[in-house]
């Protein structure tokens, strides 16, 4: 059979259902394919859209997530996309084509050096050359992109090579050199960090974004129960826990919570688990690590050591090791652990900063329209973030109760993610209301994908927090650059209303919160895709804020 059939049979035998991406003429011949198969493709607008729907479809299913391109343009418009999943460990496989074998190297039209390119970015890259290589190649890109440590895999294949004819071997058998995934956690070690943690006066939990890859919410939970220990995370894994839970603390960070921040200056011992201790979530590294001792738990044993100095090591899957930790923390059979004076001090710090912090005082705040939502809004919703202010009000004001409910574009911060993102977690959950808390700035960038959301029946909702300005640089120049402001007045265009409904989609526009309120509700019901526009004051920043450059305990407070 041809190599763009056996590419077809190949994503099939590995139980893909949906395929977003956008045609070109070195992708015609698995195209046509396609139209033969039982696989569901969803046109895009963009390829860098199809890279996000992907993403979010990995992020929610645990899948990789399929995305195509056709070359040159076509494939390089992907890479965002791909370097967005590949800083936030996604799951996914970019399959590209490309210029025949024998114009590879001689500036063909639409042709570029995609393998190079992505390398930087992808877990790994290949470019089969021969049509009977297609299938072991899928059948390795899966296990690569969704074992050990997830990750995007590219597949560039040349446009001869999709449509020569050749004998086929649908193998399930193969190995990988080099690439050895699985790594039993060390229970010497994980012994050891029970001692330590058990034996400090004010330890903390920092849950990173491998607790909700790994889905290792049950087992988090339990650690912090049997040990009463209190928890904050990343921004990336917020989510990992509940928020509403007692020892819940939210989010650290350039803009974490008040009281979590304040609290992870004091701690003797953390146990971080799935994280990778980025500039954002911890400030200034030395600062950071001199005065506390640190158990890191991660997948990616280049991840121990890289941005912290570590006291102990445990390198495995975490939902694997927070088992095996739980394990031998009831073999011990020792009774609930309390550091009492440490709780209530963690209790007291956490009940004067929910009430003490001061919000925005008009009606339609940031603050009051995320609590607004979250009141609204079913426990199981699932929420996608654009990138900018709105993303870090959510940190601040939308508790996430259902764990493993909240995606964002963390690591690489892509705006125009939020969306497109939103659209493929509703093809991994269909049956579950999907939400993308946006800005106008971000939003403007894949507003496009509205077409993909109604023609495709994929219905979503976009929260647009419309400040009317690229706020977060809004901000940074009003509070480092003695407000020259420059390049952020998106002067009330579009109407997004109009521009929804001429997508074929919903768009309301609200200016009190009860308005919100039923517009949230009938969104719900909606069975198309619904912009809610929401007017805010353009001079509201997002506070807290830890500066670059400073520590947690330089906190910048609202006033």
């Amino acid at each position: 059979m041809s190599g763009a059939r056996s590419l077809m049979l190949a994503l099939e035998n590995q139980g893909v259902k949906h395929i977003f991406g956008l045609p070109g003429g070195a992708n015609l011949p698995m195209y046509d394919e396609l139209y033969k198969s039982n696989i569901r493709h969803i046109l895009v607008r963009h390829e860098q859209s199809a890279a996000h729907m992907a993403d979010g479809f990995g992020r929610v299913s645990r899948k990789a997530g399929i995305c195509f391109a056709t070359s040159g343009p076509g494939a390089t418009n992907i890479l965002t996309g791909i370097a967005t999943a590949q800083a936030d460990s996604v799951p996914m496989i970019a399959i590209t084509g490309q210029v025949p074998l024998n114009m590879i190297g001689r500036d063909a039209f639409q042709e570029s050096d995609i393998i190079g390119m992505s390398n930087p970015v992808v877990k790994y890259a290949f470019q089969p050359r021969n049509a009977s290589d297609i299938p072991l190649t899928v059948k390795k890109s899966f296990y690569i992109a969704e074992t050990g440590r997830p990750g995007p895999v590219l597949i560039d294949i040349p446009k001869d090579v999709q449509q020569n004819v050749a004998d086929m071997e649908f193998t399930t058998k193969f190995k990988i050199k080099g690439y050895n995934p699985w790594i039993m956690p060390d229970i010497i070690q994980i012994e050891k960090a029970i001692n330590m943690l058990i034996s400090s006066k004010k330890p903390m939990i920092l849950a990173g974004g491998g607790v909700i890859i790994s889905s290792a919410f049950s087992e988090l939970q339990a650690i912090a129960e049997l040990l009463t220990i209190p928890v904050v995370t990343t921004f990336k894994g917020k989510g990992a826990f509940p928020e509403n839970h007692p020892l819940a603390l939210g989010p650290i960070g350039m803009h974490g919570h008040a009281e979590a921040n304040k609290l992870m200056t004091e701690v003797d011992c953390v146990l971080a688990v799935g994280t990778r201790f980025s500039d954002r979530s911890v400030g200034t590294f030395d600062d950071f690590e001199k005065r506390l001792k640190i158990i890191h738990m991660d997948i990616d044993p280049a991840e121990i050591g890289k941005n912290q100095t570590t006291s102990i090591a445990i390198v495995g899957n975490v939902q694997t090791s927070l088992r095996m930790m739980v394990q031998l923390i009831m073999q011990r059979k020792l009774n609930q652990i309390t550091n009492c004076e440490w709780i209530r001090h963690v209790k007291e710090v956490k009940e004067y900063w929910r009430d003490n912090l001061k919000i925005h005082s008009g009606e339609m705040s940031a603050a009051r329209i995320l609590r607004k939502l979250r009141s609204v809004l079913p426990k199981n919703a699932i929420v996608t973030t654009e990138v900018g202010q709105h993303q870090m009000w959510a940190s601040l004001f939308f508790d996430v109760i259902k764990p493993g409910t909240f995606f964002s574009s963390t690591g690489l911060g892509t705006m125009g993610w939020g969306f497109p993102a939103a659209i493929g977690a509703k093809v991994a959950s269909p049956n579950i209301p999907v939400i993308d808390i946006a800005g106008d700035g971000s939003f403007n960038m894949t507003e496009n994908s509205l077409a993909t959301s109604v023609l495709e029946n994929i219905p979503v909702i976009v929260f647009l927090i419309n400040n009317f300005s690229l706020g977060m640089v809004a901000q940074w120049q009003r509070t480092f650059y003695n407000r020259r402001m420059i390049g952020i007045d998106l002067q009330n265009c579009p109407d997004y209303v109009k521009l929804a409904e001429s997508y074929g989609a919903q768009g309301i526009r609200v200016e009190s919160l009860d308005h919100l309120e039923k517009a949230i509700k009938t969104s719900l019901k909606s069975d198309i895709a619904t912009v809610i526009d929401i007017p805010i004051d353009p001079e509201e920043d997002v506070l807290p804020f830890v500066a670059p450059g400073t520590s947690l305990k330089d906190m910048i407070l609202p006033s």
